[in-house]
């Protein structure tokens, strides 16, 4: 089947499921917003700096309002954004066991969070510590917000770094009057997962100002494997209680992995019965989704100094807590011939006949607890006003503080714990009854502290050119400078690589970027303009970046508008990686030079190796048993430029009718020199010759020696990122909006998304679209019935097949009845069908965690009171 026909069929559905429904709902859109257009003043929306009456401009911008959020069900803002259908390939969500464990990002086209720029009223978000590439959207609260607007454009000509593959503007609340207090709760099907919300907002205006201020807080529980119907299924590793032997050079082993014996039978091990293993049963004990909450606290006042100059300030505080646990720890520790823990001892020689490796799971240190606690902290003050009648500036002062501690309980310090076995005080025969010194002498609490701190100066003006045909010629000047400082630091013991179970190197840095920017509209005719845009920025660290653009908009009809747009973008090497410290990996690649030389082959005709095949050829073709073990050293690459980037956007927006509004964008984003990380294994295969996509060696501080000696065996590779290759996408956008006044029986609105991928390839190779993880399309249709003081609402959420993953359609209602009190009763239910996610390993997890979720049906109830 084409694309065309899979994507027209998937519309077809949707509309005929929104048509069939006459009680459905979903709250009204722009739409609303352009009807009131001429009634506005001038305005600056997402994409540009020229404030203007038209809402549908030469860009593509999605406008989501508070209604639409809580129509959702969502209780934050990282879960709202999750689902957009312009989060492609879905986005980095909470989970346990990962150094960004209280994280949420979005990624839109696929392309990477940290292509995605995140404002907060316009002005940038500041980046997480704990990545240090991309904001954590958990941090921003979400009683807070008052819409979401999401430019799916390229934009480093207005923002600046970072816009390739389009922005999020998340607008807070700022002129509101009364108290609003808000309360809710759901609870999943299954335990764990569970959601609470509640807010307080106030404000109060008069005749020269205006204040809001409130409060807030959001939190989802923790997700336990156990707590879901495949968690019954018990986990397996070769990590539980096994050992392998060497031979006497101590350069192959001779056995395959073997339980030690009696040293199975504590509480979460068994033997596998389909290898004889002994394994730990993981799921019994470990979280897939980590607990993660938000408390904030947020105010905005304006006050008129005159009739032309105004101040305003803005602050929040929002604090994220997060607790997360994963399996006990593991490792792969040495045992010598002479250990008593060494399954070939003899006790009356007092050595064994053969060295060995032990495969264990200290699950009697207890399991790996991690507590976050994250605070930001953000204040703006500005000016508003008119110079010489003319002009209207915007300028002011900004800090943003984001600081984030982690501390971890009960991880193994595999340098103590070899020592510890290989001399018999720890006992590997029954480990839940070591003495309790022994457990505490090689255990550690381990912590990370981390901070991303951003102080701006900004100012803007907007001012009238000259007449054109079309009506004022406008412009609007800026300039920007804002510092960066960042730091990441790990404990001593994770720099070092001593806890396997959680390791990481430290970076810390700063950088200052100055930047001006102009944008300049040409109305030629009363239905052609034209708009450029420019933007210079020069980063302290790096060097500097110029991002030009230039976009069209023409209507033939009243009812038809033609768009379009170029530009060229850049997105900044992250502090992260410019400024980490060197740290130590012990990588496994397969290699045939190495595999000839340490002898990693089986007998002829045995093992997979042919009757008749060459030792060469074996290696060649496999490079090896199981791999060789290497000396890798990850770098920091100070050298690093920006990528950059060329898009492109045409689309039609057309108001066929009072209650009809179709829009269609297309997209085409190409990026060079991408930033790209390359691993051991990849620079093994390059430098073999055997890379799928045939790319060049990258050059310094990439590196792999061989020991010309021995061989030309793997001796050391120093990994790094470096500038080389590009990513390739395109695809579309479709809305369709009707709105229905059916009398007494109320009015009915719809609105049906679809974001659809075209294609999709990094450096040169095969298009991703269709693959697991990369659906072809993604398409919502909300709908809402509003009659009287009710109203109704249904979604439908889709995302289409990817590999082995079936597609899959999630059905939400909610219901709301306005109470004569000025009190709001809704009660819903998301995922009515209990749709859980189709279970094939993706990553570390047991299905695709940034795609899909766990949450199962999840009824809710919400109450809000106004006075």
């Amino acid at each position: 089947m084409s694309n065309f026909n899979q994507l027209s069929g998937a519309i077809r559905f949707a509309l005929l499921a929104g048509a069939a429904s006459t009680f459905a709902a979903v709250p009204a859109f722009a739409q609303e917003s352009e009807e009131d257009a001429a009634t506005l003043d001038t305005i600056e929306v997402t994409g540009s700096r020229v404030k203007r009456a038209d809402i549908e401009g030469a860009l593509p911008v999605t406008v989501i309002s508070r209604q639409q959020i809580d129509a959702s069900g969502d209780v934050s803002v990282a879960e709202f954004l999750r689902d957009t259908t312009f989060n492609s390939t879905g986005s980095f969500r909470p989970q346990s066991g990962s150094s960004a464990q209280s994280g949420a990002e979005i990624s839109l086209r696929g392309l990477g969070s940290s292509r995605t720029l995140v404002l907060v009223d316009g002005r940038r978000a500041p980046k997480s510590p704990f990545t240090g590439n991309a904001a954590d959207l958990n941090s921003v609260p979400l009683a807070a917000v008052e819409r979401i607007e999401i430019l799916s454009d390229g934009a480093s000509a207005i923002y600046g770094s970072d816009a390739i593959g389009g922005v999020v503007n998340i607008i807070t609340r700022k002129d509101y009057n009364g108290v609003q207090i808000n309360y809710g709760i759901g609870t999943p099907k299954y335990d764990g997962g569970e959601t609470e919300e509640g807010s307080v907002i106030m404000g109060i205006s008069g005749d020269r100002g205006r204040m809001l201020a409130g409060a807030g807080f959001n939190k989802r529980g923790m997700v336990f494997t156990r707590e879901r119907p495949w968690g019954v299924i018990p986990g397996a590793s070769v990590y539980g209680n096994n050992y392998r032997l060497l031979n006497a050079a101590e350069t192959a082993f001779t056995t395959g992995y073997l339980p030690v014996p009696g040293g199975c039978t504590n509480t979460g091990f068994y033997i596998n019965p389909a290898n004889g293993r002994c394994v730990f049963n993981f799921n019994l004990v470990a979280a897939d989704e980590a607990k993660v909450g938000n408390q904030s606290a947020f105010a905005r006042g304006e006050y008129d100094i005159n009739d032309n100059w105004s101040t305003y300030l803005s602050t929040t505080v929002s604090r994220v807590e997060s607790f997360g646990r994963y399996a006990p720890d593991l490792g792969a520790l040495y045992i010598p011939i002479d250990s008593p823990n060494n399954p070939t001892y003899d006790p009356v020689t007092g050595t064994g006949t053969n060295s060995a490796y032990l495969y264990h799971r200290f699950a009697a240190l207890g399991n790996r607890d991690t507590y976050i606690d994250s605070n930001v902290y953000d204040i703006m003050v500005g000016f508003q006003g008119r110079l010489f009648d003319k002009v209207d500036v915007d300028f002011g002062v900004r800090q943003s503080e984001f600081k984030y501690f982690e501390l971890g309980r009960n991880y193994v310090i595999s340098t103590l714990a070899e020592q510890a076995i290989a001399d018999g005080s720890y006992d590997i025969y029954d480990p839940i009854n070591n003495d309790i010194d022994v457990l505490n002498g090689i255990k550690a609490t381990i912590n990370r502290e981390s901070q991303w701190l951003t102080q701006e100066l900004f100012a803007v003006a907007n001012f009238d050119v000259f007449e054109m045909g079309g009506g004022t010629s406008n412009m609007a000047v800026g300039a920007e400078y804002r510092d960066e400082t960042y730091s990441d630091q790990y404990d001593s013991l994770q720099e070092a690589g001593l806890t396997p179970g959680s390791a990481g190197n430290s970076a810390a840095g700063g950088r200052d970027v100055t930047a001006i920017y102009a944008e300049w509209l040409f109305p030629i005719t009363t239905n052609f303009e034209i708009s450029i845009a420019a933007r210079y920025e020069d980063y302290s660290d790096y060097g500097d970046d110029l991002a030009p653009k230039i976009a069209f908009r023409w209507q033939p009809l009243d009812s038809l508008t033609l768009r379009g747009s170029y530009g060229e973008g850049f997105a900044a090497p992250t502090l992260d990686i410019l400024t980490q410290k060197d740290s130590f990996s012990a990588d496994t690649v397969f290699d045939p030079q190495t595999c000839v030389a340490e002898g990693d082959y089986p007998p002829a005709g045995s093992n997979g190796r042919g009757a008749t095949e060459s030792v060469a050829d074996y290696c060649n073709r496999t490079g090896g048993l199981g791999g060789v073990q290497i000396d890798a050293f990850r770098i920091a690459n100070p050298n690093l430029a920006s990528e950059q980037s060329k898009q492109y956007s045409l689309g039609v927006a057309w108001d066929a009718a009072d209650w009809l509004n179709v829009t269609l964008d297309y997209f085409n984003i190409k990026i060079e020199d991408r930033i790209a990380f390359f691993s051991s294994q990849t620079l093994v295969n390059i430098d073999i010759g055997q890379d799928p996509l045939n790319r060049p060696f990258p050059g310094a501080p990439c590196s792999l020696t061989r020991d010309p000696l021995n061989g030309n065996m793997v001796d050391v590779i120093n990994n790094c990122y470096f500038n080389q290759g590009e990513i390739e996408t395109d695809g579309a956008d479709l809305k369709i909006r009707t709105n229905f006044d059916i009398g007494s029986w109320g009015t009915i609105n719809n609105q049906l998304d679809v974001s659809w991928l075209n294609s999709q390839t990094v450096d040169g190779g095969p298009n991703a679209v269709g693959n697991e993880g990369v659906p072809e399309f993604r398409a919502n249709l909300m709908t809402q019935w509003a009659i009287s003081d009710f109203s109704f609402n249904w979604n439908i959420r889709h995302i289409d097949e990817n590999g082995r993953y079936s597609s899959q359609t999630l059905h939400d209602l909610q219901g709301s009845w306005m109470a004569p009190w000025n009190g709001r009763i809704t009660v819903g239910v998301t995922n009515v069908e209990n749709d859980l996610p189709e279970l094939f390993a993706f990553g570390s997890r047991n299905y695709n965690f940034n795609l899909y979720d766990a949450y199962g049906r999840t009824p809710y109830i919400r109450y809000t009171q106004e006075f």
